[in-house]
């Protein structure tokens, strides 16, 4: 039997939700799925400039299996470049650092409830107009 996956450590989620081709309506599009673990490798290797050794490291997982998730994050990549397709950013076998949560309204990422205050944009101000991206366990911080 299979070794159940290891949680992949990510710093925070991205600030969007995910990109769709200019000039297309979002109905006419079909989509892919970028894990959020395969938007962090290619935010720690490409963006960052890290090694595969320590963005290994960041995640918490080996240098080969960061391979294998860089690579599923660039054929993804490319996939809806070529063809026009919307990427979707979400999901994976993730752990946050801490609680993350988007405003329904202005979709501003929130990290932490105590972290909330009134958007210049949002009418209204409470805890639901909020919706979570991860929950916490017991092994989160």
């Amino acid at each position: 039997m299979a070794r159940p996956k290891q949680e992949r450590k990510i710093c925070n989620p991205p600030l969007m939700q995910g990109f769709k081709p200019f000039g297309i309506p979002r109905k006419l599009l079909s989509s892919v799925t970028l894990l959020f673990d395969e938007y962090e490798a290619i935010r720690l290797l490409d963006y960052e400039g890290m090694n595969q050794d320590q963005a290994a490291v960041q995640m918490n997982v080996s240098r080969p299996t960061l391979t294998r998730i860089y690579e599923k994050a660039r054929k993804t990549i490319a996939k809806a470049l070529v063809e026009g397709n919307m990427i979707v950013i979400e999901g994976g076998n993730v752990q946050f650092e801490k609680q993350w949560f988007r405003c329904k309204r202005c979709f501003k990422l929130i990290g932490g409830l105590e972290n909330h205050v009134k958007c210049k944009d949002c009418k209204t101000h409470n805890n639901e107009e909020l919706t979570a991206i991860n929950t916490l366990n017991e092994k989160q911080i």
